[in-house]
């Protein structure tokens, strides 16, 4: 890591954003010997309802744990900790089957606890949960947790520890479909991802410090989508900016009434929709937006229609990529608000945990 990427502010958040390659090769060989895996794997049932249950950064993760269990023919779907103690009808249904996964990096997290707990209790449903921590309140109202201990974290806001419980719930998802190749893809991603760390911060940073923004859009489709939730998150906790997510091509139905020079549009575009996304791109380009372009493969209309560009150039399979997309929307992110003169470890407002009092 280059001494130039760490400062004074900030200095815990982009030291921990770059460690996420080694973070993603310890936990995920940690995960794969231990006994915790095999009994999360064996709560699998043919027909069962998987339900990924999370606050905040924690419910994007979910997102895109649920499209990666989608994909490997895994029913799931994606619920805020708050909707299922609030309207639980809405989710869960006599006569369905599901196996929970409640997701918090602290474990502390009361609305993640309380979810766990209702539906263990209340719902009587043995839930997996996945933490960073040990022995806190979570695993206490759980059946089985997974515990990336190594990808916890000192700053605020969540970064490795976003990507590294990710990749292990995909990796969850492949064992228990039996996708070895999934699994494989998976270990392999850090390796390809850890060159890209070198030359791309520093071309990203010298954007972030040429051009201001008042407005900035995440754009995505399908297994992406609860990336650019994430990312547009980022970019407001570590910069206090304001941030709107989009599917990719909702955003000619309304929301583009704001493009233009003050606008950053970013598009994490992945090979499935890349055409439709290409369209969308230069059509926002020739409305004035700024763009900026994460994609896999970057071919010459992409690359004439956008401001800056990341390409991944990974050979990993197509949904075992998210993790890799994350990265750039947490250092723009960081980048910003080190730009606007703020500390990105301790965002106004933010604590590290959401800690509610208890009910009386």
């Amino acid at each position: 890591m280059k001494s130039l990427e760490i400062t004074e502010q900030g200095q815990h958040t982009l030291a921990e954003i770059f460690s996420q390659p080694q973070s993603w090769s310890t936990s995920l060989a940690k995960l794969a010997t231990s006994p915790e895996l095999l009994a999360a794997a064996h709560f699998a049932r043919p027909g069962a309802q998987w339900i990924f249950v999370g606050c905040g950064t924690s419910y994007y993760l979910a997102q895109a744990a649920a499209a990666a269990f989608n994909h490997l023919q895994l029913p799931a779907q994606a619920i805020p900790a708050s909707d299922l103690l609030l309207y639980p009808a809405l989710t869960l249904h006599a006569g369905r089957e599901y196996v929970p996964v409640v997701i918090s990096r602290s474990g502390r997290t009361s609305e993640a606890v309380r979810a766990a707990h209702l539906l263990e209790k209340t719902y009587n449903l043995r839930t997996i949960a996945i933490t960073c921590a040990d022995g806190q309140p979570l695993e206490s109202k759980s059946s089985v947790t997974l515990k990336l201990l190594d990808a916890d974290e000192q700053s605020t806001v969540m970064t490795r520890s976003f990507t590294s419980m990710l990749l292990a719930l995909q990796y969850l998802g492949a064992t228990i479909s039996g996708n070895d190749a999934f699994c494989r893809t998976l270990v392999d991603l850090p390796r390809q991802v850890e060159p890209l760390l070198k030359e791309i911060p520093q071309r990203l940073r010298h954007f972030v410090e040429g051009r201001a923004f008042s407005d900035f859009v995440f754009l995505a489709q399908g297994p992406l989508f609860g990336i650019a939730s994430e990312c547009s998150l980022k970019v407001t906790e570590s910069s206090c900016s304001y941030a709107q997510v989009f599917h990719s091509l909702e955003f000619r139905h309304g929301p583009k009434s704001i493009a233009g020079p003050e606008t950053l549009i970013t598009f994490l575009m992945s090979e499935s929709s890349y055409e439709a996304e290409v369209e969308l791109l230069e059509e926002m380009k020739a409305l004035g937006a700024a763009t900026m372009v994460i994609a896999n493969r970057i071919d010459s209309r992409a690359e004439r229609a956008a401001d800056f560009a990341v390409e991944l150039g990974l050979t990993t399979l197509e949904y075992a990529r998210p993790a890799a997309y994350t990265v750039w929307g947490q250092l723009y992110g960081v980048y910003y608000g080190l730009k606007k003169g703020l500390n990105p470890d301790a965002p106004k407002n933010l604590t590290r945990v959401v800690e509610l009092a208890d009910k009386q």
